[in-house]
């Protein structure tokens, strides 16, 4: 995977969660690329972000399921979101990578890797700027969205990590794995990268 990517990734996961004073009132979102739209997760619910890199399929597992990595000695499920959100699946380029998602599951918290087609940024939405989900319009399922967060005169869509990712046919992968964590945010570092929704990867 090419050093630009891997310069990304280590610039959004490298800041230690620090507190802006001036952003306190903003809730800060990671923003991703899926067949070139823009999603978003709450940075809450992220612990991680890596390369994609080593993820073995498993026979006899819904489509969505991409198989599952190896991350620091823990069994990880790995999730295509494209094929989980209705897309058709993305083929593995140089910016692809996973994000690790923390998700409860039997009232512990789980990691589920997240297959994006490259990161966007990390932006800040005030209360004012996210709207409710649409009834219907946006072509991803209603109750996965958790928002649409307006920036200018485009909109993002903020998906419902947990209802994206509760999904019962993981509940096997996810017992096996025997993971539990901690709860806590993504270190990320609030700034805008020079990636736009049509650029295509390198």
């Amino acid at each position: 995977m090419e050093n630009s990517n891997e310069a990304l990734i280590e610039n959004i996961t490298n800041a230690a969660g620090q507190d802006d004073a001036s952003n306190e009132t903003l809730s800060k979102y990671l923003s991703f690329m899926l067949d070139n739209e823009v999603y978003a997760f709450n940075i809450m619910s992220i612990k991680e972000i890596i390369e994609y890199e080593n993820v073995n399929s498993i026979p006899l597992v819904p489509d969505y399921i991409r198989g599952v990595t190896n991350l620091r000695g823990s069994v990880v499920p790995v999730i295509d979101l494209s094929v989980r959100l209705g897309k058709p699946t993305e083929p593995v380029s140089k910016r692809t990578c996973i994000i690790i998602v923390e998700v409860n599951c039997d009232d512990e918290k789980t990691d589920v890797g997240v297959v994006i087609d490259s990161i966007y940024e990390v932006t800040g939405f005030a209360e004012q700027d996210i709207e409710p989900a649409p009834g219907f319009g946006a072509g991803v399922r209603a109750d996965f969205i958790e928002g649409m967060g307006r920036k200018g005169e485009s909109f993002v869509l903020l998906l419902n990590a947990e209802r994206v990712l509760s999904i019962e046919e993981l509940s096997v992968l996810i017992a096996e794995s025997g993971q539990t964590s901690k709860r806590r945010p993504v270190q990320v570092e609030a700034e805008q990268h020079d990636r736009s929704p049509d650029a295509s990867a390198d």
